[in-house]
């Protein structure tokens, strides 16, 4: 018998995820939002998938569109993820009047993201309730240092980049 919803849905809970925020614009719009359901796939073409859950209103916007920009947050970047979850009932036009937007390319991407990406959906596949879109990464830029912003046990956490020491290290 397949674990319930509900436990499924509490076991996820406890699976830590680093925090993105997916922008798109075009023909059909400009929109974003905050999901941590990314990975990749292959560097060879670079590949990355991303789903995206089909109840949203933007997952039209985003499979039309077709080009879009995944932009991972940086430790200090909570409140961006909140105002693209919708938990702040700011409107998707506003948020794209800050002034932390590179203007620069075709899609949306944070000026101050450590990771960002733009490419082009090349297949999609219906889940369950979602949709994995599978991404070919066209252009990539990194930024070195600072924090990363994870979502673990249904909360948002700062993660260092300092890595643990092998047990007995350092004695």
């Amino acid at each position: 018998m397949p674990p319930s919803r509900t436990d499924f849905r509490e076991a996820m809970a406890h699976l830590p995820a680093a925090v993105n925020i997916l922008t798109t614009n075009g023909p059909n719009g400009r929109c974003g939002i905050t999901l941590s359901a990314v990975c990749s796939v292959t560097d060879d073409p670079p590949t990355i998938l991303v789903c995206v859950n089909r109840g949203s209103a933007m997952h039209d916007v985003f499979k039309a569109n077709g080009r879009v920009g995944l932009n991972v947050l940086g430790g200090d970047q909570q409140e961006l993820a909140l105002h693209f979850a919708g938990a702040t009932k700011v409107a998707m036009a506003e948020r794209f009047t800050w002034d932390v937007w590179d203007r620069t390319e075709d899609v949306p991407v944070l000026k101050d993201a450590p990771v960002t990406a733009v490419g082009t959906i090349k297949h999609t596949v219906p889940m369950g309730s979602h949709s994995v879109l599978f991404v070919d990464i066209e252009q990539i830029r990194t930024r070195a240092g600072g924090q990363s912003l994870v979502y673990f046990n249904r909360a948002f956490h700062r993660l260092d980049a300092t890595p643990l020491l092998p047990e007995g290290a350092g004695t």
